[in-house]
């Protein structure tokens, strides 16, 4: 039976990354930007894209759009280039995108940023410099823009980037709070992409992988106006304690930027956001509710718990498996539970793994022995943490059959090494790069 609910939740699952498929949802909106570029009478039209469905967006701009572009530039994660079709319960085929016409791909490093994404954003910023009210820019934006799209400011240096998104990942800062800084040690993010491209008119479309579908913090920012100050980046850096840590560089600039001596970021009285259109195309609570009408089709009395799950993830696991085991005797058909959102990992040990994975040990310990019930928690990017698997898919026997040949779950869970646990008991999710990204999905099923 515990197979047969594997199979379940994984079908699940896949039925709510179809929902949110880039290129579908792009194409929902081709024929607004071909009527804009024509009542406008613009005479270029440029596409931008940055973050880990760029290429899927891409795609299909290019064929709805392909007599109008001028010219575009992509930058997505490393490996993101082919991505993978998804059907409601199985891998139909790789979907290629690497013989896009008129859209140069520049890989990049992801959530550390990198020489290439250094490099490639710096191609993005010529094109829009050329840019005038003649041009039409669409911007692309999708989860993992915040890494890819990279241009430090001045006098902070690439390597003193990375030491601080380092730095802020380990300390399980959220995703507010990391872009809060990124945006203000960069040259981009922030609305600051738009203020590069003003006076062109900029149509923007956005998958969300933030909670709550905030403009300003879904890959930064970059063509939204900015909610936050350089005050509040200090606050973070003060918050996790790393004022003393952080380089002297990025600290001069945040210090320097709260006395008034660099400008602060776009704000939404800011004329150049008149030319500005952002659209949220693609969330969290579309797949989700996708997730529950494909449970509901296969006969599961099915209720979406959250959308905006957060926290420590192996805390998360804890309340989610005492929500489980409510659920227990509620009726006599399958209960399926749903959440998502984005949990957090305050690494203390050198282990290998992600959130969901860790989400999912958790959960494992706190209903070892119990029969019947299901938990599936992966991330809709295909990727957990620095790892190839999604996350990872557990049920009441998962920890016994780990005690049987020798595993301590306590020490894997310790030393933030969940992927090592699962590698050797069983139960990686891999799904290969999925070509969307909107935080992510659990999915229970209970006897």
């Amino acid at each position: 039976m515990e197979q047969n609910l594997k199979k379940l939740v994984a079908e699940i699952f896949y039925a709510a990354l179809k929902a949110v498929d880039p290129y579908n949802a792009v194409r929902l909106y081709t024929n607004k930007i071909r009527s804009v570029y024509q009542n406008g009478n613009f005479k270029r039209l440029i596409v931008v894209g940055f973050g880990k469905a760029a290429c899927s967006m891409a795609r299909a701009v290019e064929e709805e759009l392909g007599d109008l572009i001028d010219t575009g530039i992509l930058i997505t994660k490393y490996g993101y280039i082919t991505v993978r079709q998804y059907d409601s319960a199985a891998v139909n085929s790789d979907r290629s995108t690497a013989l896009l016409h008129y859209c140069t791909i520049f890989e990049a490093g992801h959530p550390v940023p990198d020489e290439s994404g250094l490099r490639s954003t710096e191609e993005i910023i010529k094109i829009l410099k050329n840019a005038d009210e003649n041009t039409l820019v669409v911007c692309l934006v999708s989860g993992g823009g915040s890494a890819l799209l990279v241009s430090p400011y001045e006098g902070i240096s690439l390597a003193e980037k990375q030491e601080i998104t380092e730095l802020l990942l380990k300390t399980g800062a959220d995703i507010n709070e990391l872009n809060t800084v990124r945006k203000h040690i960069s040259k981009v993010k922030g609305g600051r992409l738009a203020e590069i491209a003003y006076p062109a008119r900029i149509i923007s479309l956005i998958l969300s992988d933030v909670i709550g579908d905030r403009l300003d913090v879904i890959a930064s920012g970059p063509t939204a106006p900015d909610r936050t100050t350089f005050n509040d980046a200090l606050k973070v850096l003060e918050k996790y304690r790393l004022i003393d840590k952080a380089p002297k560089s990025i600290i001069e600039v945040l210090e320097k930027g709260a006395k008034g001596l660099i400008p602060e970021t776009p704000k939404e009285e800011n004329t150049i956001f008149d030319n500005v259109e952002n659209i949220i195309i693609g969330s969290n609570k579309k797949a989700l509710k996708a997730a529950k009408i494909k449970a509901e089709s296969l006969g599961l009395k099915t209720e979406i718990i959250s959308s905006e799950v957060t926290g420590e993830a192996r805390e998360v696991g804890k309340w989610l498996a005492d929500i489980a085991r409510s659920k227990r005797s509620d009726s006599n058909r399958l209960n399926c539970l749903i959440s998502g959102g984005e949990t957090t990992v305050t690494v203390k040990r050198n282990g290998k793994g992600g959130r969901n994975m860790e989400l999912a040990l958790s959960f494992a310990m706190e209903i070892e022995g119990i029969e019947g019930m299901t938990l599936l928690s992966a991330g809709t990017d295909g990727t957990d943490g620095p790892t190839d698997a999604a996350g990872a898919i557990v049920d009441g026997e998962t920890i016994k059959r780990a005690r049987a040949i020798g595993l301590n779950p306590e020490e894997y869970l310790n030393n933030n090494d969940s992927y090592n646990f699962f590698k050797k008991i069983g139960g990686l999710f891999i799904t290969g790069p999925t070509g969307t990204n909107v935080m992510d999905i659990q999915i229970m099923v209970i006897e």
